[in-house]
């Protein structure tokens, strides 16, 4: 397993982290996505520290915080041994408060995650999106607070936009408060549209991607070739496979499975180290429904793609840049490079 420093941080993390969306009962708000619990999850947690996984995130809106549970029980015995990464935000309660990321939910959100947890520190606190109605001075002097307490050992972001997280990074600095050393974003083959604004923010600030769907929701697996339904998928959730089979996918399948086929290797670790290769990522969270799935991701981990195989999935994968990308692209493009290659990690 390869490590590599969260962002601008003295933090440490595997290139690749698990995901415990899927944990839970297969009730609550994302509970359709899964309903890995007792032994099953366990299991996953040894496979995962086996190959080396030191990061686990999980959010306190999953399965209605079964995910906090279940993820805290079976660390809590090399609970040293391991970041927990949770997120705040989402309304946990009926209230008008019972949401956002204002101090006061942020702050009792905090204690909430702690005891379902079971432990007495986050290691990555995340606001889960954007808050739009909350300054974020509110919101930054909050989580400063919950550092200073030794609740909360380091501070992130997730789905914010470009403009939203450098005004946050702006702030911070501003008024010497902590910064956010990590934000969590949706990268895939399928959708590279983080490559505009977050991926070279995330650069040129500090601050190190953590990836979630980098499968696009099982797509880029394979398995839904032929079909018109996903139920009890993650892509079911989101509808149905038609929404993301289209000419362009079945294209970067197409070139997937060559890639795989000369590697020996699954469709889905050849999109997994397609992502490992570019610039910003710190690491990518890996999750699944099923053991198995989850032993195929972690090979992953195990080889390289070669600068020819990522030069092919890139084409395979281009999509026409929108304003203002396209005029810094034809007209500017000496001056503004796109994400090269990502350069050597730090060691751990």
């Amino acid at each position: 397993m390869e490590y590599r420093s969260l962002g601008r941080s003295g933090l440490v993390v595997s290139a690749f982290g698990f995901g415990a969306m899927t944990f839970g009962d297969g009730t609550g708000m994302f509970g359709t996505v899964g309903s890995t619990h007792g032994a099953e999850a366990a299991h996953q947690i040894d496979l995962c520290l086996e190959a080396g996984i030191n990061l686990f995130d999980t959010a306190d809106v999953y399965s209605a915080g079964q995910s906090e549970e279940i993820l805290g029980e079976i660390l809590r015995p090399r609970r040293q041994q391991v970041l927990i990464a949770t997120k705040c935000l989402a309304r946990m309660g009926p209230g008008v408060n019972d949401l956002g990321s204002s101090r006061k939910h942020i702050l009792e959100a905090c204690e909430a995650s702690l005891k379902r947890l079971g432990t007495d520190y986050i290691d990555l606190y995340q606001v889960h999106n954007q808050d739009l109605a909350v300054p974020p001075e509110e919101t930054l002097r909050a989580l400063d607070d919950l550092v200073r307490a030794g609740k909360v050992r380091y501070i992130g972001s997730s789905n914010h936009s470009g403009w939203t997280q450098m005004r946050s990074l702006a702030v911070a600095d501003r008024l010497g408060l902590t910064r956010y050393i990590s934000q969590q974003i949706r990268y895939s083959l399928l959708d590279r549209s983080a490559e505009n604004e977050l991926l070279p923010l995330g650069i040129h600030e500090g601050i190190g991607a953590v990836i979630w769907g980098p499968l696009a929701s099982g797509y880029l697996s394979g398995k839904f070739r032929g079909q018109v339904d996903a139920a009890g998928t993650r892509l079911g959730a989101r509808g149905t496979v038609s929404a993301l089979d289209n000419e362009r996918s079945r294209a970067v399948l197409a070139v997937i499975d060559e890639i795989a086929a000369d590697h020996r290797a699954t469709p889905s670790q050849v999109a997994l180290n397609w992502i490992v290769r570019k610039a910003g990522v710190a690491t990518i969270l890996v999750g699944a429904r099923t053991t198995a799935q989850l032993e195929d991701n972690l090979a992953a981990a195990q080889w390289s793609l070669s600068d020819a195989e990522i030069a092919r999935l890139d084409e395979a994968s281009a999509v026409p840049p929108i304003y203002p990308y396209d005029m810094h692209r034809s007209f500017m493009a000496e001056r503004n490079p796109p994400p090269a290659l990502l350069p050597p990690a730090h060691p751990a």
